[in-house]
Parts: C-alpha cells; sequence; structure tokens
C-alpha cells in the first residue's frame, strides 16, 4: 500500500510530489522538480502533514514510497532516524525548538539519502523563531529538505515565503473523506457521510467522530439554542459551556498522557510515583507541569476553535436557506430548526454572525481571553 494511500482528494499535490521524489534521485533528468525547502498550505483537515510525511516517507524510502518497508512504518510511527517531526501543541514554536531543528538540519542523514524536517504548526512560529530557520531554510545543506506546513502564505514570514516552493492543498470532497472514513474505521456509509459533512471534510475530525460518540455529543450541545438567544443571561451561559466543552474536550484528549509523562519522570528519576519529591529535583517538575499547562491552554484555544468551525456552518445552513440556494446542508438534523428561524431574521444579519466568527478568531490569536471573546460574540447573537 503507497504512502499516498492515506491523502484524500489531493491529486494534484501528490503529482507533484511524486515528481520531486523521481527528481532527488542521483541522474534524474526531473531534477528541476525538487526543491530542499517546500511548504504545504491549505484549509484545516484539508491533510497538511499527511501529504508531508508521505513526502518524507517517499523521500526516506529505497522504493518512492512502497508504504511496507521498514523505512515507511518508521515514518508512520515517527521514529524514522533520519525525519525531524516537529508538531508543537503549545501556543507558538518557541526559540529553543529552532536552534535545535538549525543544528539538526546541518547534520548528514544516517542511513539514507536525506534528512526531512517537517514542521506541521508552521504558522505557530513567531518572528524571531522564523528568523532563526531562515537562512537553514535559505541556503539548506544538500542533504537536509524542509517541509513547513501552514493554513496560507500569509501565515508565514515574506522572507521565508519567498525561499520556499509552495504546494496548495484544497478542500476534499465529502465523498472522498467518507471512503476514506469507510476504509479505515469500518463505519457504514451513512454514518461516513454525515461525520464527514457534519466536520465539513475536516478529516481529522471527521474521523474523531466516528470513532468517539463523546465528541458527536459535544458538538451537538455546542450548537444547541445557538440560534434561540434571547437575552445576554443566555449569552454568558452558553459562552461558559462552551468553554467548558472546550476545555473538557481537551482535557479527555491529554489526561492520560499528562499522568504517564509524570510517572514517568518519577521513574526516570529514580523514584516511585507518588513519591515525595527530593527538593533538588522539583524544578524538573515543575517545568513538566509548565509544559503540560501550555499544552492544555492551547488543546483548550484549539477546542474554542472547532466550537466556532461548527457555529460558522449553522450560520452558513441558515444563509442558504435564505437566499434559497440549493446546496446540501451541513446541519441537515437541525433542518428543522433552520426552518423556523430563516423567515425571522434579514441574511444581512446572519452575515453579520458569521463575520463575527472571524473576529473573534483574531482576538484569539492576540490572546483576548477566550470567555470575554466568546461572551461578547454570543451577546451580539442575542440582540442583533
Amino acid at each position: 500500500m503507497s504512502v499516498w494511500h492515506e491523502v484524500v482528494g489531493q491529486p494534484r499535490a501528490v503529482a507533484t510530489f511524486q515528481r520531486a521524489v523521481q527528481g532527488a534521485r542521483r541522474g534524474s533528468e526531473d531534477a528541476a522538480a525538487f526543491t530542499n525547502s517546500w511548504l504545504v498550505t491549505g484549509p484545516a483537515g484539508s491533510g497538511r502533514s499527511t501529504i508531508a510525511y508521505a513526502f518524507a516517507a517517499a523521500l526516506l524510502c529505497p522504493y518512492d514510497g512502497c508504504g511496507e518497508c521498514p523505512s515507511c512504518r518508521q515514518v508512520r510511527a515517527r521514529s524514522h532516524a533520519d525525519l525531524t517531526p516537529v508538531a508543537t501543541e503549545t501556543v507558538s514554536i518557541d526559540i529553543k525548538t529552532a536552534r535545535e531543528l538549525v543544528t539538526r538540519a546541518a547534520t548528514s542523514p544516517s542511513g539514507s539519502d536525506y534528512r526531512v524536517i517537517v514542521v506541521e504548526d508552521a504558522d505557530r512560529m513567531v518572528e524571531r523563531t522564523s528568523n532563526t530557520l531562515l537562512k537553514a531554510i535559505e541556503e539548506p545543506v544538500e542533504s537536509t529538505v524542509w517541509v513547513l506546513c501552514a493554513p496560507s502564505e500569509a501565515d508565514l514570514l515574506p522572507t521565508i515565503r519567498s525561499r520556499v516552493r509552495v504546494v496548495p492543498l484544497t478542500t476534499p470532497a465529502v465523498d472522498d473523506v467518507a471512503t476514506l472514513l469507510e476504509r479505515r474505521h469500518g463505519v457504514d456509509h451513512e454514518t461516513a457521510v454525515r461525520a464527514a459533512t457534519e466536520a465539513q471534510s475536516h478529516v481529522g475530525m471527521a474521523s474523531r467522530l466516528v470513532t468517539s460518540p463523546e465528541a458527536w455529543q459535544r458538538r451537538s450541545e455546542s450548537l444547541d439554542g445557538v440560534l434561540r438567544l434571547a437575552t445576554t443571561g443566555d449569552a454568558v451561559r452558553k459562552a461558559q459551556q462552551w468553554l467548558d466543552l472546550a476545555k473538557s474536550d481537551g482535557e479527555a484528549h491529554f489526561a492520560e498522557r499528562a499522568e504517564r509523562e509524570k510517572n514517568e519522570t518519577y521513574r526516570s528519576l529514580g523514584l516511585e510515583p507518588g513519591q515525595t519529591i527530593p527538593r533538588k529535583l522539583q524544578s524538573i517538575f515543575r517545568e513538566l507541569e509548565r509544559e503540560q499547562d501550555r499544552r492544555a491552554k492551547r488543546a483548550t484555544i484549539d477546542g474554542v476553535d472547532r466550537i466556532l468551525t461548527d457555529v460558522q456552518s449553522l450560520w452558513r445552513d441558515l444563509l442558504m436557506l435564505q437566499l434559497d440556494v440549493p446546496v446540501p446542508l451541513v446541519n441537515e438534523s437541525q433542518r428543522g430548526e433552520l426552518e423556523a428561524v430563516r423567515n425571522r431574521r434579514p441574511a444581512s444579519s446572519t452575515i453579520a454572525s458569521i463575520e463575527a466568527i472571524a473576529l473573534v478568531r483574531r482576538r484569539l490569536t492576540a490572546n483576548v481571553p477566550p470567555q470575554l471573546a466568546l461572551e461578547e460574540l454570543l451577546i451580539g447573537y442575542a440582540v442583533g
């Protein structure tokens, strides 16, 4: 099974990277198809990291990405000696990580023709971090390949953008995502289509919906009552519910891992889990707690963003009904409520509700407390 098998609905991007793999081989007549610095862009859920690692696997594989050899399996497990995966779970990629990457980029691969560095969240690099990586990306070692991933080119500094080859991705078709869910998770066609539709073709979210009933329940709770908000009190309570849902989602994802990390730290220091920590070792546990707090904050923000995406789909459905646009609804299960509201408010108000979500996202990026940002959004919905 080829390494490209899990890439959904991106034939042009796959073809670009396949040509690059061929161009990377010594003596290739298509050497111009290869470069050492890449940027994969595309909307959330389009498969940026999936195709980045498929490219890495194909470069490191002796058979151009067979998907079955030890090298391909190691890339899939993120354990290949010549692969450096960077996937931050905190708010930003710090300067320490950037410096470590520069050092790694200068070393020769251990057993392959290339060393591949995949930065999954390049948009989380602050300016100082980007500048640290600039020279390594601008003048890479011949045997080092950089693959950066970001929602858009605009998310990176112009100095970085001008030094990479951009491969844009598009939103996969619902049917393509549904087919992947059926193959990967063994769900029935109807469930797969519903999940792909409600996730708006976000592969990761669609997978969570079909594998976790709790994820579907949280989505339903977050949308419940949004179109019926009538008072400031309703808005404040809904904002708190959203924040609680986002936090519980993050905790469910990281709680087991946090406990495992803490126990592993105890054992690595020769202690039994739960044992009193000697004073000289307490700083190690404080740093672990700070790192876990940073991850929890990022997980909450990501959870809020997922809720905003779902709410945006609800307003989108309402607008389509108000404008009599004959397209399938994302939230078909809520058609009755949408039909009841469509004639009670003008389409211009619905458009304003959609635009308000973009403003909330900008405020969250600027570190406005999520509670305040969500309360302002929902109060606007209640009085709008």
